[in-house]
C-alpha cells in the first residue's frame, strides 16, 4: 500500500475519499484559516483544501497570512463560488495550485483534483531543486537566494520583522585554481560551506553566487546591531585556514551588509547593496579591523 497523502481540510462537510482510486488521503480538518496557518507551523502536507464557497471567501484567502507558507510547502487548492478572473489570477500568483467549484467536491473528481495538484507540485520542486543548486558547493544559487526572499520579503508585509543579507567575496579562491586545480578550489568551496552552515541558525539560508561569491540571509533579526555581529562572527569563521590536499590554505573575505527594511523592500534591491558594499569595500575594513582585536584559534578543516 502507498503511503497516504496528509491533506489538511477546511470546510463545512467531509468528502469520502476513503475510495479514491487517486488515494489514499487522509484528511486533517479545520475549521478557520487560523486553525490552517497554526497546523501549518506543525506538520507537512501534501495538499491544502480550502472550502470558501462564501461571497468574500476569494478576497479572504487573498488576505490570510498563512497562504505564502502554504503555497511554499504544499499543494493549495480553493474551492470559490463563483471567483472572479482577477480573483484566479491573484491567487496563482500567489501559488494556489488549483481553483474548484463546489461540484468538483463531489468524492471522484476531488480525488483525481487533489492527486493530480500533488503530482505537480512535487515535479515543480524536484526541477527547482535541480536548476536552483550550485553544484560545486551543494548550496542554493542565486536564483534560489532571490526566489526564497522573495518569499520571505512577502511574509515580512504581513508579518513585519527585520532581517538582513549578508555578502562575502573570497580573496584567495582564484590563485587556489591556478595553482592547486578546480576540483582542489571546489573542496575549498565546499569546507567554507560547511563553516558557514555551521555558524548560522537553520531558519538562516546561505547561498554560492558562484565563483568566490557566497550570500548568507538572515531570516529575522532583533537588532540592527545584530546583523554586523553575524558578519563579525562569519569573517573570523572564513578567515581561518583551510587544509586541501595536504596544504594548509589562508583566505579572507570581504563583506557587505544591506538590512530589510531599511535598505530595500525588493530581494533585488537588498542583493544589489550587500554586492555594491563588497565591491565598494565599505563595511569590511571595519569589520576586518574589528575581527582582528577578537581571539580566535587556527583551524585547519
Amino acid at each position: 500500500m502507498s503511503t497516504p497523502y496528509q491533506v489538511l481540510l477546511l470546510s463545512p462537510g467531509s468528502p469520502d475519499l476513503a475510495t479514491s482510486p487517486f488515494g489514499p488521503f487522509v484528511l486533517h480538518a479545520c475549521r478557520t484559516l487560523d486553525e490552517a496557518a497554526e497546523a501549518l507551523q506543525t506538520q507537512t502536507y501534501d495538499a491544502v483544501l480550502l472550502d470558501l464557497q462564501s461571497p468574500s471567501g476569494a478576497a479572504a484567502l487573498l488576505g490570510w497570512s498563512g497562504l505564502s507558507r502554504a503555497a511554499l510547502d504544499s499543494a493549495v487548492l480553493a474551492v470559490l463560488q463563483t471567483p472572479t478572473p482577477a480573483h484566479c489570477l491573484k491567487l496563482v500568483q500567489r501559488g494556489v495550485r488549483d481553483i474548484l467549484s463546489p461540484s468538483d467536491l463531489q468524492p471522484d473528481v476531488l480525488g483525481r483534483c487533489l492527486r493530480l495538484a500533488i503530482e505537480r507540485k512535487q515535479l515543480d520542486d524536484t526541477a527547482r531543486r535541480a536548476y536552483s543548486i550550485d553544484l560545486s558547493t551543494g548550496l542554493p544559487n542565486r536564483q534560489q537566494l532571490q526566489e526564497h526572499m522573495t518569499h520571505l520579503l512577502a511574509l515580512r508585509e504581513r508579518e513585519p520583522a527585520a532581517m538582513a543579507l549578508i555578502a562575502l567575496q573570497l580573496d584567495g579562491m582564484g590563485a587556489v585554481e591556478a595553482s592547486m586545480g578546480v576540483e582542489a578550489a571546489n573542496v575549498l568551496r565546499r569546507k567554507l560551506a560547511v563553516r558557514l552552515r555551521a555558524s548560522l541558525r537553520a531558519s538562516d539560508v546561505v547561498a554560492s553566487l558562484g565563483g568566490d561569491l557566497f550570500c548568507v540571509l538572515l531570516a529575522w533579526i532583533d537588532a540592527q546591531e545584530d546583523a554586523e555581529r553575524v558578519a563579525r562572527k562569519l569573517l573570523q569563521t572564513v578567515s581561518q585556514p583551510y587544509l586541501v590536499a595536504g596544504q594548509t590554505l589562508p583566505l579572507s573575505a570581504r563583506l557587505g551588509v544591506a538590512q530589510y527594511p531599511a535598505h530595500g523592500k525588493e530581494a533585488r534591491a537588498l542583493l544589489s547593496r550587500a554586492l555594491g558594499q563588497v565591491s565598494g569595500d565599505g563595511i569590511s575594513r571595519q569589520l576586518r579591523g574589528a575581527a582582528a582585536n577578537d581571539e580566535v584559534p587556527p583551524a585547519a578543516d
